[in-house]
């Protein structure tokens, strides 16, 4: 890639890596190959990521996608009209890159056996620094416990959805998102067939514990059946808050914007006066964070929520987050054999062991 800048040549190979880690991993299916114009090429289909297919086109730090079809009959169908002689089912065989970066890192697989593996101690911390836990096994447990939710799954079981008999109130459950990224989303409905009353969306690294209890106050049928149209005044605002202010958050006012902040400064609840008053909008009105807040970075993890959402169910988030406590893992850690020291576990990406290129990758 002599025409490329150093910039792109690593943007190219770092693709070329998720690739590679998809197809290891098992999300991305290769369904055949061929040899054409001195490299490889295949097809393939993502079993996430909406379930798309690709044409994959190269080898090693090379390797993309260049094309993108709807289904995977489509894309077969569209491979077999270039590359018919060649074509040859499965993924292609392993090229000598490839090979000497499994061969490299065998080496460092044999010295992590020998090595002692520390033990993780879990520590407890306030709820809203614990960690994400297992989302899925959650929503497993809540619909187990609840058999007036009915789970729905998508085609590609990328989201599941519990919806409850009344068909009033719905929770979409999003698997194998970021932590940044939304994964739950609740929305209640005055009838069936009516507009959303209120919103509620948690993302991807939100504790298992706050989320538990979020989802049992639901089950409880504690007032989510909010009059549609009703505004957010100062009472409902002090009712939701009350818990925090019990605990001593500290409270400040800036403009539209009222914050309650932990005595350690890593959470948050804020209200936006201005979009409480728009309730028909489904704006959110109510930001809950830790870490950075939001209008200083992107949080560790956040749940938004619109106008008319019940105190009664803020005020319960708000408790928890007030005084219940989770645990944090710390990351393991590896003693290699015959030191008292420790060392970081090294990965070996498929592109740093190539020769091609000017060197950057």
């Amino acid at each position: 890639m002599p025409w490329c800048t150093r910039r792109e040549i690593r943007e190219v190979s770092d693709q070329a890596q998720k690739i590679h880690d998809d197809i290891h991993r098992g999300h991305l299916l290769i369904h055949a190959h061929a040899h054409a114009g001195g490299t490889t090429v295949a097809v393939g289909t993502y079993l996430h990521r909406g379930g798309k297919s690709v044409y994959l086109h190269g080898e090693n730090h090379l390797r993309q996608i260049a094309d993108t079809f709807d289904s995977p009959a489509q894309a077969l169908l569209a491979f077999e009209k270039v590359h018919a002689a060649e074509r040859r089912p499965g993924q292609a065989p392993l090229t000598d890159t490839e090979r000497e970066a499994i061969a490299a890192r065998s080496v460092f697989d044999v010295t992590t056996a020998k090595s002692a593996l520390v033990p993780a101690k879990p520590e407890t911390v306030p709820i809203y620094l614990a960690d994400a836990g297992d989302h899925d096994a959650l929503l497993d447990t809540f619909l187990d416990a609840h058999r007036e939710f009915e789970k729905w799954c998508t085609w590609s079981d990328d989201t599941t959805h519990a919806i409850h008999e009344s068909q009033t109130l719905r929770i979409e459950h999003v698997h194998e998102t970021s932590a940044y990224e939304t994964a739950w989303t609740v929305a209640a409905y005055e009838t069936p067939v009516s507009e959303r009353m209120w919103v509620l969306t948690a993302t991807g690294a939100t504790p298992a514990p706050l989320l538990r209890d979020l989802l049992t106050h639901l089950a409880d049928g504690e007032g989510w059946d909010t009059a549609l149209g009703a505004p957010v005044n100062e009472k409902m605002v002090t009712a939701a808050t009350q818990p925090l202010s019990s605990a001593g958050w500290k409270h400040t006012v800036d403009g539209r914007w009222i914050r309650w902040t932990s005595s350690d400064g890593n959470a948050g609840i804020q209200f936006d006066a201005f979009a409480a008053q728009h309730p028909s909008q489904n704006q959110a009105t109510w930001t809950i964070w830790a870490g950075t807040s939001p209008d200083q970075g992107r949080p560790s993890w956040s749940i938004t929520v619109s106008p008319q959402t019940p105190s009664s169910l803020l005020a319960s988030l708000s408790e928890f987050l007030a005084h219940k406590t989770g645990t944090r893992q710390d990351q393991p850690r590896l003693r290699p054999a015959g030191s008292g020291g420790h060392r970081r576990p090294l990965r070996w990406p498929l592109t740093l062991t190539s020769n091609h290129g000017s060197g950057a990758t």
